[in-house]
């Protein structure tokens, strides 16, 4: 593995995703479909939450649907461990605007010469409808967004092997000074 790719089987740094995903994660966001692991985006295609789509995925069932950068500060410097971008549970089959949202989803902001970063996506199945106690973020602050661990937060939730998920590489672009004003930070 390059140090510019994704691959399940590769070191992630701090995002210990324990489980290869059992079937491969579909992003659209408008125009741009992503659905090979490694393709190479831009954030200004990103700003906006996409449509997902797995394998079987049964609109009955209940998800848990996470979403973050395990390259902050940068691929070489992971000390921030996972940035997550969107967090939400209790979503009913893909569709992203049930269940509820933990953290609001906010595009990519990798900074400036750190690199390409790998943005992973990974999607779990609930046996029942959860009650977190995680705060509440919105798309307006980057406050509580930092050392967070999708493999702690997958088990204090009792969440099954990931269903599907995806991992994508981008750098900085002219539109991450936007959304880190949006986010308060510099």
């Amino acid at each position: 593995m390059s140090v510019d790719s994704c691959d399940w089987d590769g070191p992630l740094c701090l995002s210990e995703v324990e489980e290869k995903p059992a079937s491969l994660l579909t992003l659209i966001y408008g125009n741009l479909r992503i659905d090979k692991m490694g393709q190479i985006v831009k954030p200004c295609q990103l700003k906006e939450k996409p449509i997902v789509e797995w394998g079987y995925v049964d609109p009955k069932k209940l998800y848990t649907i996470v979403f973050t950068d395990p390259d902050v500060p940068s691929r070489v410097d992971c000390h921030s461990g996972q940035w997550h971008h969107y967090i939400a549970v209790n979503v009913k089959g893909n569709d992203l605007s049930t269940g509820c949202t933990l953290t609001e989803y906010v595009g990519l902001g990798a900074g400036k010469d750190t690199g390409l970063h790998r943005y992973t996506w990974l999607v779990y199945e609930q046996t029942t409808p959860l009650k977190c106690d995680e705060p509440i973020l919105g798309n307006r602050s980057a406050e509580k967004r930092a050392h967070f661990n999708v493999a702690n937060f997958r088990k204090k939730y009792k969440l099954s092997a990931p269903v599907a998920g995806i991992c994508f590489l981008a750098e900085w672009d002219e539109s991450v000074p936007e959304l880190c004003k949006q986010l308060g930070v510099e």
